[in-house]
C-alpha cells in the first residue's frame, strides 16, 4: 500500500499514538450505538465487509460476533495483533484485496489521517463491487482543528461539500450526506481554545457528554444537520455501471 494511504500519522512508522483516545471513546455508549446502527444497516450475511482503519475493533467486533464476514484493514501492528487475538481477519493494507471484491466498506474517523485522501478514496472505489455501498464518517470544519487533531495526526477536517466533491471525482454516487452532532460543534470549539489536556480525551468527560449532550445533539441534528456539526456522515455507492470508471481510477492511482 502506498505510504500516503496508510491510516497513521506521518513519521510514526506503523505506531498510532491515539490509542488512548480510541479507548476513551469506547466509553461513549450512545455515540458508538449510533455509529453501530449506521454500520449495521448494510452489514448483511454473505457480504464481504471491510472496516477500513478498524482501530481497537469497536465496530468490527459486533459484526464478528454475529458471524459476518468482516475484514479489518489495520496496519498498526499492535492493534492488528489485538484484533487477530479476538479471532478477526486483519489485513495491513486494502491492496491485498482483489479489485471489485468488496460488498460493503465503512470507514469511521480515518480518512482525515491520510495525506493523499483522493488516492485512498480511489482505492476504495476500485475494491468495491459495482453497486456496493460506502459509509464514511469524518471530523468536520477546520475551524475546530485543535491540539487533539495535531496529536493524533489529522491532516484536515472536512466540509460536507468538499467531501462529496472528493467522492464524486472518484466516481461515487452520493446517496446521503449530513453533518452530525451539532452540539458537539460548540463543545469542540470550546476545546480548541480552552483545552489544557494536550489533546488527550478524559473518559469521564466523554461519558458525561455522551449521556447528556449527544442524545440532545441528535435531536437538534434534525434541524441543523444540513448546516453544521462536529462530524460529516456520508453514504455513497459505486454505481452499478461503473466498472470501466473503476479501472480508470485504479490506473490513475498507480501512475
Amino acid at each position: 500500500m502506498n505510504e500516503s494511504l496508510r491510516p497513521v500519522p506521518p513519521g510514526m512508522a506503523d505506531a498510532y499514538e491515539g490509542v488512548d483516545n480510541l479507548e476513551a471513546m469506547e466509553e461513549a455508549v450512545n455515540y458508538n450505538a449510533f455509529l453501530a446502527r449506521e454500520v449495521a444497516s448494510e452489514a448483511l450475511p454473505g457480504r464481504l465487509i471491510v472496516d477500513f482503519g478498524a482501530g481497537v475493533g469497536t465496530f468490527a467486533r459486533p459484526l464478528h460476533r454475529h458471524r459476518l464476514n468482516v475484514v479489518c484493514v489495520e496496519n498498526d501492528p499492535r492493534l492488528g495483533a489485538r484484533l487477530r487475538g479476538e479471532g478477526m481477519r486483519v489485513e495491513s493494507s486494502i491492496d491485498t484485496l482483489p479489485d471489485s471484491s468488496v460488498d460493503y466498506l465503512y470507514s469511521l474517523n480515518v480518512l482525515e489521517h491520510i495525506e493523499d485522501d483522493a488516492a485512498c478514496v480511489a482505492a476504495w472505489f476500485a475494491k468495491l463491487k459495482p453497486g456496493a455501498p460506502l459509509l464514511l464518517y469524518v471530523p468536520a470544519f477546520m475551524v475546530l482543528y485543535a491540539e487533539m487533531d495535531r496529536r493524533i495526526g489529522h491532516f484536515r477536517r472536512y466540509k460536507r461539500t468538499g467531501l462529496t466533491s472528493l467522492l464524486r471525482q472518484a466516481g461515487f454516487q452520493i446517496e446521503r450526506d449530513t453533518y452530525v452532532d451539532s452540539l458537539g460543534f460548540f463543545a469542540s470549539l470550546g476545546l480548541r481554545f480552552f483545552d489544557r489536556s494536550g489533546g488527550v480525551l478524559d473518559p469521564k468527560t466523554v461519558r458525561l457528554y455522551d449521556r447528556l449532550g449527544f442524545p440532545a445533539s441528535r435531536l437538534l441534528d434534525r434541524v441543523f444537520g444540513p448546516f453544521f456539526g462536529k462530524n460529516v456522515l456520508i453514504r455513497a455507492i459505486r454505481p452499478a455501471n461503473a466498472a470501466q470508471r473503476g479501472t480508470q481510477a485504479a490506473e490513475t492511482r498507480h501512475r
